[in-house]
């Protein structure tokens, strides 16, 4: 495995992980729009867990969602695919950290460690893929409320918590590609054989009997 590429993944993978643990507690997944109001009293934002709201002062106040059947069924499932997204980039960087060639962890098997950085790839492209599906799912909602003209609700713009986890798994997918096809690049200081010769070691031996023979046949006729 190219040493450049695996410390390169590892550092995407570890940034799409950061990024991930930042987009899920911010507040601003979604905002309400201004669009149409003339006069805003307050701003309302929210995320998987609370909503929010600003009044003209400054003045905020949260509340948690009170309660989780209550929800929607995408945001009980945003919440289900961050959190496994945490879960498999948590596992994609012990993989990955295992791995790499400056590692003692494994020894000198650079087969062995390439195949767990391999492993941690596959963690990485999962967790992209759970931050994907989660973020575009919710955003698909929020613009089909913002463009449904007999929608009675407040409707909402896209906010920056949505931004930051579409880069998180635009980074996660990177990483776990990159360490995926850097296994099936040939180092040629991976694997040092060992060569085997199992005929010269018995033309050794034979040589040694076939002096002692004739030293012995020497010494008998002396």
């Amino acid at each position: 495995m190219n040493a450049i590429v695996e410390a390169f993944a590892s550092f995407l993978g570890f940034l799409a992980w950061l990024m991930v643990g930042i987009a899920l507690p911010n507040r601003n997944w979604r905002v309400s729009t201004v669009d149409g109001n003339v006069i805003t009293t307050s701003t309302i934002y929210e995320n998987l867990w609370m909503s929010c709201a600003t009044d003209s002062t400054g003045v905020h106040n949260c509340r948690d969602f009170p309660s989780l059947l209550a929800l929607s069924g995408y945001i009980q499932a945003s919440r289900a695919l961050m959190i496994a997204s945490i879960v498999f980039g948590t596992f994609g960087l012990v993989a990955t950290l295992s791995g790499m060639q400056c590692s003692k962890i494994g020894g000198e098997n650079h087969i062995l460690k390439g195949r767990i950085a391999a492993v941690g790839g596959v963690f990485f492209l999962l967790q992209g893929i759970c931050t994907l599906i989660a973020i575009s799912w919710y955003a698909a909602n929020i613009t089909q409320q913002f463009f449904d003209q007999f929608y009675p609700g407040t409707k909402y713009e896209i906010g920056e918590g949505l931004y930051i986890g579409w880069a998180s798994s635009v980074l996660a997918i990177c990483g776990g590609s990159c360490l995926l096809f850097s296994c099936k690049v040939k180092n040629p200081n991976g694997k040092i054989p060992y060569i085997y010769h199992p005929s010269s070691r018995g033309h050794v031996v034979s040589t040694v009997a076939t002096s002692q023979t004739s030293n012995y046949g020497r010494n008998a006729y002396v």
